[in-house]
């Protein structure tokens, strides 16, 4: 075989493997995911699997990393566009309403929150790490607010980030439940809200 096609050939299969065990883990959460169903799945042997994966907690930590990858591509990257402050903000939180809208009941990274948050190896490390790096994003998109003039100083945005994550959370989880629309309004509403507990006194703070 061709030396300079086999590279992007195995690369091609990797990724193959990879989306279809998104999509398992995205039904049966990272400790679900079966090297022999997810091989039955692409049409492939174990053996083809364990070639490109040399683990099941391999493939699980491709998984998270790639779920990753998605998330920031959907939700921080396009706010990367809006000024520094509360435009960057709200189109954050418009792009993670958007995420939770698409995966009401299958996000990877918020299962693996919950799958691995009592436990010690590398899958917890990894899961930490990510939502650690989140929560930072969310930190410093705050402060430039706070530097703006559009939150007041003094506002800790470690808190706000905290705050604004819970609301998230809610939202995940009476979409699933209770359906996406009405959960959408009540989390934007309790959004508005919060920023509005955080203006400046007497001035509106970069309100739309």
């Amino acid at each position: 075989m061709n030396a300079s096609i086999y590279p992007g050939k195995r690369a091609a299969t990797r990724e193959l493997i990879l989306d279809h065990a998104y999509a398992l883990a995205r039904r049966e959460g990272l400790e679900g995911l079966s090297i022999g169903a997810l091989a039955q799945d692409v049409g492939m042997s174990k053996s083809g699997v364990f070639a490109h994966f040399g683990s099941r907690e391999e493939l699980q930590l491709a998984v998270l990393q790639a779920g990753q990858q998605r998330f920031l591509e959907q939700v921080k990257f396009p706010a990367l566009s809006q000024p520094r402050g509360l435009a960057r903000l709200r189109a954050i939180i418009g792009a993670w309403i958007g995420w939770i809208r698409a995966y009401p009941s299958g996000c990877v990274l918020l299962a693996a929150a919950s799958e691995y948050d009592g436990r010690e190896g590398p899958l917890h490390d990894k899961v930490a790490q990510q939502q650690a790096g989140w929560r930072r994003e969310l930190v410093r998109t705050i402060g430039h607010a706070v530097e703006n003039g559009e939150l007041r100083q003094g506002a800790e945005p470690t808190r706000i980030a905290f705050e604004i994550h819970a609301l998230m959370l809610g939202l995940h989880h009476d979409a699933a439940l209770f359906g996406f629309d009405e959960a959408q309004g009540h989390a934007w509403a309790a959004f508005e809200r919060l920023l509005a507990s955080y203006r400046p006194q007497g001035g509106q703070g970069g309100a739309p």
